[in-house]
């Protein structure tokens, strides 16, 4: 099982001015830094808490159907399913019917629920299963506590880039951040 993203994010859930006013930067000469810094912090706000925060495309590659026939969607939210792709034993893919699998995306973490069995020597190589996943188009559609957490990681960063060699970097993660994305992890038994 590989779950991989296609499709980023077309903008951050923070915008540049929002970060620049956050770290009192009037000038432009580190706009660069500080964007990248911006999606560094969103890509591990999204890892930590196994979410997609803005609108993007993931995929799901699977060697075959668990034997209950419920696949797991670690991103959330699920926002939909684009489709789910059978390949046969010479590699040709199949595209299944809608009608055989529900999605349950109020579930955390969604789960995709086949219907029927699919034929097994049919798919002998695997599935992909592609999904939509994200808050919402905008950083608005996002919630006040992560983009809070985003910011606060680009402000620590930020301000303790030069203390340390580059591939010692991030460093830390300043206090506060664990208690702001607490909500929002994903708890496992």
């Amino acid at each position: 099982m590989v779950l991989f993203r296609t499709i980023a994010p077309e903008a951050e859930p923070v915008s540049l001015a929002e970060a620049k006013q956050t770290l009192r930067v009037s000038h432009d000469s580190e706009d660069a830094l500080i964007a990248s810094l911006i999606s560094a912090a969103r890509e591990e706000v999204e890892a930590a808490c196994g979410l997609a925060l803005l609108d993007q495309s993931w995929r799901l590659t699977l060697d075959v159907l668990p034997p209950l026939g419920r696949v797991l969607l670690r991103r959330h939210p699920v926002r939909e399913i684009v489709s789910v792709t059978a390949f046969g034993e010479d590699g040709e893919g199949e595209t299944l019917d809608p009608a055989t699998y529900r999605l349950m995306a109020q579930s955390r973490p969604a789960a995709l629920y086949f219907t029927t069995q699919a034929d097994r020597a049919k798919t002998g190589n695997g599935y992909e299963i592609d999904f939509k996943a994200g808050f919402g188009e905008a950083g608005a559609d996002v919630p006040d506590l992560l983009k809070r957490a985003i910011l606060l990681l680009t402000a620590h960063w930020y301000e303790f880039r030069a203390h340390l060699a580059p591939r010692s970097q991030p460093h830390s993660f300043p206090a506060g951040y664990e208690r702001l994305i607490a909500p929002w992890r994903s708890r496992r038994l």
